[in-house]
């Protein structure tokens, strides 16, 4: 599974990638976890607020920061 969090660095893309992180970590999945900050990258994903969460290619959360119930339902846990 890759998942990627999407977005230019600012507080609230931090904070959802740290959620995403949490929720990888604590249930030991096999997931490559990546932070995409090139917006030419995030454009390619017709995403017009961030934070972005995509999961194998697929945008499952946009313009906010997800709680970790809903991180997990985006990822099929």
């Amino acid at each position: 599974m890759e998942i990627k969090v999407l977005g230019p660095g600012c507080a609230k893309c931090k904070a959802a990638y740290k959620v995403v992180e949490k929720v990888v970590n604590e249930n030991n999945l096999d997931a490559r976890l990546v932070k995409v900050e090139d917006i030419m990258e995030m454009m390619n994903y017709g995403i017009m607020s961030t934070p972005a969460i995509v999961v194998d290619g697929d945008v499952k959360i946009k313009g906010y920061v997800p709680a970790e119930a809903e991180v997990k339902r985006a990822l099929g846990i």
